[in-house]
């Protein structure tokens, strides 16, 4: 009987261990398989900003990293909006000043593309959208939302300066990088 109670025990251990990541109502897969790839979760958090909850950034990585951006590894953002007061507008505003901070204010040499970029989120953003940003290593990055690709950018420096944004030296939010690194 304590052995039947101790393998029904280890194997519930097991499931809930296999079992997807909920951050703040947000449900998080295991794994995700994303242009060609299978990524695994490495970590999720919540940005917030004066004390309101904007968005769930979570991180896929072929085999955990905690230098993503150097990685050789494709890798993706997944970014859920769970608040109905981003707009378009704050969220391109945000992803300027993420910029900014990613590039040390020098972003003249990816400007074309960073337009193209901003793009992405100049549609109507509401609660419940789901942006996927995918990272691979010396092509670029496509850019998802809700499961529609929306952009293609074949750059590289400017793929390390997006993946800076929330994992670079000066991220956005320093709790939610840890998070996503699983830190």
């Amino acid at each position: 009987m304590n052995k039947l109670a101790t393998l029904a025990s280890a194997m519930l251990l097991s499931f809930s261990v296999n079992a997807a990541q909920e951050v703040s109502g947000v449900s998080i897969p295991d794994n995700v398989s994303v242009e060609g790839a299978s990524l695994n979760y490495q970590g999720a958090g919540v940005r917030s900003k004066f004390f309101i909850d904007l968005y769930v950034g979570s991180l896929f990585t072929q085999a955990a990293d905690k230098n993503v951006i150097a990685s050789q590894d494709v890798s993706a953002i997944r970014l859920n909006i769970i608040s109905g007061l981003i707009t378009s507008e704050k969220m391109v505003t945000a992803i300027n000043e993420g910029f900014d901070g990613a590039t040390a204010g020098d972003t003249a040499a990816i400007s074309d593309e960073i337009a193209e970029f901003i793009g992405v989120f100049s549609a109507e953003i509401a609660k419940g959208d789901q942006f996927t940003l995918v990272s691979t290593p010396g092509k670029g990055l496509v850019t998802y939302k809700n499961n529609e690709k929306l952009s293609t950018i074949d750059n590289d420096v400017f793929r390390q300066a997006v993946l800076s944004i929330w994992l670079g030296e000066n991220p956005a939010d320093d709790d939610l990088k840890e998070d996503m690194l699983g830190l």
